[in-house]
């Protein structure tokens, strides 16, 4: 049988017009300024961790790619109720590990990277099976090396050494994310 869906058509149009445009104003109709400053710091972490800056922008640009592809697919409603639920969980683990974050932050030494990265492991599962069916293994492997990277042990201990080059980083990482939880974002 022939089906054919100009609708499902113009989405997967948008998703890679989307993805190969993923610049600063196409970007803000899914990602707003705090997330962007927050990613922006992500970015100097990496660039500086990993002492590659086409190794940062690749994470971030794999980032970016995923927030729009999620963004277009959400409002176009192509999330099941069952795929809405693990959207929902997953907002859930974000907050929590936001919250979990910002805790590390703020408390001296109670900083335990085992916690921290099992959190962002558990987003990346949700997220995975958030869009399993919706984007291609491609864009399953960028939400695996933006949510490995971050959840490097060895990056995070860097991150929350308190007398470590990342302090000012990190303060303003928490600060955006304590807006997002205030807003209500995550």
């Amino acid at each position: 049988m022939d089906v054919f869906s100009s609708k499902d058509m113009a989405l997967k149009a948008q998703k890679k017009i989307l993805s190969s445009m993923a610049n600063r104003s196409s970007v803000q109709m899914f990602i707003d300024d705090t997330t962007s400053e927050i990613m922006d710091e992500l970015y100097r972490v990496s660039k500086e961790y990993t002492g590659n800056k086409a190794v940062a922008q690749k994470v971030i640009k794999n980032m970016i790619k995923i927030a729009v592809k999620i963004g277009v697919l959400y409002r176009n409603h192509r999330f099941s109720e069952e795929e809405l639920k693990i959207a929902q969980d997953f907002k859930k683990k974000l907050h929590q590990g936001a919250m979990t974050a910002i805790s590390f932050y703020e408390v001296d030494f109670t900083f335990d990277k085992a916690v921290m990265s099992e959190l962002l492991n558990s987003c990346r599962d949700l997220l995975i099976n958030l869009v399993n069916t919706h984007l291609t293994a491609k864009s399953h492997d960028r939400i695996n090396h933006v949510f490995n990277h971050y959840s490097d042990p060895q990056l995070l201990t860097k991150l929350y050494d308190p007398n470590g080059p990342f302090k000012p980083n990190l303060t303003k990482i928490c600060t955006g994310l304590n807006k997002l939880i205030e807003d209500g974002t995550i």
